[in-house]
């Protein structure tokens, strides 16, 4: 396995806070609330049973509300927080078992972290703050600069690299904070609401810029949000979690067409379908014999796309086809129609109906 690569599996995890956590685990397993754990016993349920795959190379989004556990299930992933039960397993190795020598070499060398407000030293430039991890792991200071100034040219920072923070806006200050993070050349990239503190339009524009990254880099990302648009577009899986608890998990095609309940339901109905729902998700998966002479969709179209397509075209169906231009399917503008409109749990169930 190269180093660019790392898978990371969290297995029946749990975080209680207090001062006897294990003494409660199995009591939570059994069914005990969040509520009494608190009011009757004094502790706090941090995370609950958290089952998570993320495979190496993609971009896992954990979101939720305040309070939901997000920025705790983050911190377990290099033990900044340590659980109460359960494992993480990453590259096949739990890193529970890991001496302190040994989780401090995992730290320096596999993972880094991109905060919220930047983290940046205010009396270090740009080139500084981006080559201080490497300075920490012992690396002399010509290849350190040569590395630093790489990735500040990545980002967008050319002709900054000798400013201070308090020169730089909220976005530029990111920057630094994400080339810093890259300039390690960790397999594991952690981002606990990178975005939240940016204008709408920068935050839009550092999303496409990690998502260029990404296409290259092929890190493997844990993405903390609670923005449901930012998850979708940046997500190859998603998970939701509740008071410290899964409540649903799977990619963003998933969640907007199969909410696993009420709370869900609340999350996506403001969403705007059309942005992130593809034409193979609600498509037919076997074109007709008599349909050759439909038009073509090519694989991970938007609805929103498809439908303008289709509403300007003579024809109200059109062949999806896969990047060489295989067909893979058959969808119409009524599917379409009825995707974008479904928005509670009777029109989930129409949709469901209509794609069978």
């Amino acid at each position: 396995m190269t180093k660019s690569d790392a898978s990371i599996e969290i297995r029946d995890l749990y975080k209680i806070f207090g001062n006897a956590p294990k003494h409660y685990v199995e009591a939570v397993r059994n069914g005990l609330s969040k509520a009494d754990l608190a009011n009757k016993h004094g502790h706090i349920l941090g995370l609950n049973n958290i089952n998570i795959v993320i495979p190496a190379g993609k971009i896992q989004v954990i979101m939720g509300l305040s309070g939901s556990g997000k920025s705790t299930l983050i911190r377990h992933i290099n033990r900044l927080i340590e659980p109460t039960a359960g494992s993480i397993v990453i590259d096949g190795r739990d890193i529970l078992g890991m001496s302190e020598l040994e989780l401090r070499e995992f730290r320096r060398n596999r993972t880094a972290m991109v905060f919220q407000n930047f983290a940046l030293l205010p009396h270090r430039t740009v080139i500084d703050n981006v080559t201080f991890g490497l300075e920490v792991r012992g690396f002399d200071k010509a290849r350190s600069r040569e590395t630093g100034m790489r990735w500040i040219d990545r980002v967008g920072l050319l002709g900054f690299e000798n400013r201070y923070p308090d020169e730089l806006s909220g976005g530029m200050k990111q920057r630094v904070g994400l080339a810093r993070a890259l300039s390690s050349d960790a397999s594991i990239l952690m981002m606990d609401e990178a975005y939240s503190a940016l204008d709408p339009l920068i935050r839009t524009d550092m999303q496409t810029m990690l998502l260029d990254l990404q296409m290259e880099l092929k890190k493997t990302i844990v993405f903390i949000t609670h923005d449901l648009d930012e998850a979708l577009r940046l997500g190859d899986r998603i998970v939701i979690l509740r008071d410290g608890t899964i409540v649903q998990q799977g990619d963003g095609q998933d969640i907007l067409l199969r909410p696993a309940d009420d709370y869900i339901q609340r999350f996506v109905k403001d969403v705007n379908r059309g942005r992130f729902i593809k034409v193979e998700a609600v498509m037919d998966e076997a074109p007709r014999a008599d349909s050759t002479s439909l038009p073509r969709l090519k694989v991970s179209t938007t609805l929103e796309v498809a439908a303008k397509e289709l509403t300007n075209s003579p024809y109200d169906e059109a062949i999806v086809v896969d990047v060489v231009g295989k067909p893979m399917g058959l969808v119409s503008l009524r599917q379409i129609t009825a995707a974008l409109s479904a928005t509670g749990e009777t029109d989930r169930k129409k949709v469901e109906l209509t794609l069978k």
